[in-house]
């Protein structure tokens, strides 16, 4: 069943996971008794899986993918990007994405290389992508599209983003899948404005948790420079392991109590911003597992979306 039919029946819930770059991390992933298989009984209505600046991590990305067609208990997405790709070669991909099985993309510019001013392809941005797969492929992908609560960072502004947005609404998008997004003020501005732009798609929020210092802050980092907001910066100062959380060998003698009482605060800070993006009106969330079963079990289940999901279904 498609996400955009499952959009009518309840709020959604949906993984992202990546493909890991050596044999052991795909065994603990796809494997027996792996990662993908205990999301399962979470009851995801799509498990996503991210896919390099031309697809250099292909072979692994579609391996994953495979899994979770074969095992059926939920849809199969994947990240596709325009870097790298030609119309004819992205055309090519997603025709092997098809006969796998894999009907769900996120179409995405993509992050450019060091060095590149632009994609190197005749397909520029998102828009472009997803005029291509309609073109091309009909209603045979669901497409979702990135959207950025705080502006893509390589946009002039806020307004031009929410321009770019509605380019790939029109281009034939079915529903939004934002980048992370702490500071719930600026998600709401967001929200709003891409309303009355005219942009209606449903929004599924990603939800970076917060509990571990030292990720977290690389998190906000890598990640477009996310903001972290007062409130969390609060929990990362009264819970700062010293000389700083970066160093593996530090002399904090609370390290362990420190590590701990971040990780319950971060925990319930996770979990409220959930309930406040339901609030928000998002219609449905998008957990990034960093290929962690028991993070990802513990927020659905501390949220309470694991009971509302099987209510519902």
């Amino acid at each position: 069943m498609s996400v955009v039919d499952i959009w009518n029946r309840h709020d959604t819930l949906s993984f992202e996971v990546f493909p890991p770059k050596t044999d052991v991390g795909m065994a603990d992933l796809c494997g027996r008794g792996g990662v993908l298989e205990q999301l399962y009984p979470l009851l995801p209505d799509n498990i996503s899986c991210t896919y390099s600046v031309g697809g250099t991590d292909a072979g692994k990305n579609l391996e994953v993918l495979d899994k979770v067609v074969s095992d059926g208990k939920t849809a199969a997405m994947t990240h596709f990007t325009c870097a790298g790709n030609t119309r004819q070669s992205a055309a090519a991909q997603l025709r092997t994405c098809l006969e796998h099985g894999i009907n769900h993309v996120l179409a995405l510019r993509g992050d450019l290389p060091a060095g590149w001013a632009d994609t190197g392809s005749d397909l520029q941005c998102a828009g472009d992508l997803v005029a291509l797969i309609r073109q091309e492929f009909g209603d045979r992908f669901t497409i979702a599209v990135a959207g950025a609560p705080e502006g893509h960072p390589g946009s002039r502004s806020l307004e031009t983003d929410i321009d770019a947005l509605k380019r790939k609404q029109d281009s034939g998008a079915d529903y939004i899948i934002t980048q992370p997004c702490w500071d719930m003020d600026a998600f709401r501005y967001w929200l709003d404005a891409i309303r009355a732009a005219g942009i209606r798609l449903p929004v599924d929020v990603s939800v970076m948790p917060v509990l571990d210092q030292a990720e977290t802050i690389s998190a906000a980092l890598s990640r477009g420079g996310f903001a972290i907001p007062k409130s969390l910066c609060g929990i990362l100062s009264e819970n700062w392991i010293l000389p700083n959380p970066f160093t593996k060998d530090t002399f904090d003698a609370d390290a362990e109590r420190k590590r701990a009482d971040f990780k319950k605060a971060g925990l319930e800070y996770t979990v409220n911003q959930i309930h406040e993006y339901r609030r928000c009106g998002a219609g449905g969330i998008h957990l990034l597992t960093r290929n962690r079963f028991e993070d990802a079990a513990l927020i659905v289940r501390e949220s309470g979306l694991l009971k509302e999901l099987k209510v519902e279904n």
